[in-house]
């Protein structure tokens, strides 16, 4: 059984958190109950200056989430259709997040959020508290490898070769140490 995320756990970097969620279970209650899938990827987006990142431009009605404290959720709507899950991550006022961009079974933000209905009505909440996502850790500990962030041709070429996004490598998990 997983032990929910505390505050502090979220209070981290983006560039630290978005490979220590690999493996972790993003849980989510629905009206058929609890859902629980292991995350598989996920990519940082950290700061005004990442190009790539939403804030890039700076504190506005869309991205004012970004700027809150780690731990709170930042769900947008990609292309008009698809609703994105992040995680907000560090001290507020520093606009940082990780994007969930699989789970096992799902791979692909916008199939992520669609087997766990999640949408924008879950932009901002505080998955420490939330009753409705959270994100829990069970001690599986997976291998994953490094890789350059996808669907961000927009960025300048130093972040587009970020090695910002993190893959579970073969569904390999290291023992855990207690």
């Amino acid at each position: 059984m997983g032990k929910r995320l505390p505050g502090n756990y979220y209070r981290r970097p983006a560039t630290e958190l978005a490979w220590d969620l690999i493996g972790k279970l993003l849980c989510r209650r629905t009206e058929n109950g609890i859902i629980k899938y292991r995350i598989t990827e996920t990519e940082c987006y950290y700061s005004e200056q990442d190009t790539a990142c939403h804030a890039s431009k700076g504190k506005t009605e869309r991205t004012k989430v970004l700027y809150e404290k780690g731990g709170t959720s930042y769900v947008y709507l990609c292309y008009g259709i698809h609703s994105l899950f992040n995680v907000v991550t560090g001290k507020e006022g520093f606009p940082e997040a990780v994007l969930i961009r699989g789970v096992e079974g799902y791979n692909g933000p916008g199939k992520v959020t669609k087997a766990m209905a999640i949408d924008r009505s879950l932009n901002g909440i505080d998955l420490v508290t939330s009753q409705e996502l959270w994100i829990e850790d069970d001690g599986a500990r997976p291998e994953y490898t490094a890789a350059k962030r996808v669907g961000i041709d927009y960025a300048t070429e130093e972040y587009r070769n970020m090695l910002w996004r993190y893959i579970i490598q073969d569904g390999k998990y290291k023992a855990v140490q207690n």
